[in-house]
Parts: C-alpha cells; structure tokens; sequence
C-alpha cells in the first residue's frame, strides 16, 4: 500500500482547517498558500470530502470551507478509505469477502490479513485532533506491532 499524492494532501488540508478554525469558513486560496498545493488540486479534494460530508462549505466572498464535525471525530483512516479508496495491502482483501480463489491454500493470507488489521486499527486510532495537538503526536505514533 502506497498513500497517493491525493490522500497526503487531504490529510494536510484537514489539518489545515482544523488548525485554522475560527469558526468562519477557510478560503482556499489561504489554504493553497500555507500548504503549497494548487487550488484547482484541492478543488478536487474538497469535492470529494464534501461529497461524504466530511465538509461544510458557503460560495462567494465570506466564502470556504470548515470541519463538519470537530477533529477528534476523524480518524486518519476515514479521510484515506475516502480519497484513497481501499487500505489493503493486497488485492484480494480489497472487498468485505475474499473471492480469491487460492484463498483455501494461500500461505500468505494470514501475513496479509494481520498486516490489514494492523494498518486499520493505527489508522483508525489516529484522529484529526493527533495530527494537530504536538503534546499527544510523540504518544500516538508510538505504534507496536
């Protein structure tokens, strides 16, 4: 598993606005500005988190976007399962079943299967608030597998 350019930028945009709340909605020309990345690339970010409500956002002047809910509620994982797609590290553990049909006599499932379960409990531990708080960065990446 390789995290696309797609899914870093989108964790930097959510901690952008996390860390940049005021309660009024974030430009993304400010965002574009503070985290280098184009505007038309975050447009297709932003479309994308807004489609699964992970974002509020107002056109016009006042205009932008904010956190639909508060940064704790993130996980890491939720923000890369939706600009990522699947985490797997391997194809056959893309979808809820296995439909390989080695699956029987796979000796590697289990390897992968343990590394899945791995990735996904981290990831799903890691919130938003992690990213942005420094005091706590230090105890949750801390991570033994």
């Amino acid at each position: 598993m390789k995290i696309s350019t797609r899914g870093r930028y989108a964790l930097r945009f959510m901690i952008d606005l996390a860390q940049h709340d005021n309660g009024s909605y974030v430009a993304l020309k400010d965002v574009s500005a503070r985290q280098d990345i184009s505007i038309k690339y975050l447009e297709q970010i932003t479309s994308l988190l807004s489609k699964f409500g992970l974002l509020l956002s107002v056109r016009g002047p006042q205009g932008g976007y904010k956190l639909s809910k508060q940064p704790a509620e993130y996980s890491v994982a939720e923000i890369l399962r939706i600009t990522e797609g699947s985490l797997a590290p391997v194809s056959c553990l893309e979808t809820p079943e296995n439909l390989c049909p080695r699956k029987e006599t796979c000796q590697t499932l289990k390897l992968w299967e343990g590394l899945d379960k791995a990735i996904n409990d981290y990831l799903s531990h890691v919130t938003l608030q992690d990213l942005t708080d420094e005091n706590t960065a230090a105890e949750c990446f801390n991570y033994v597998i």
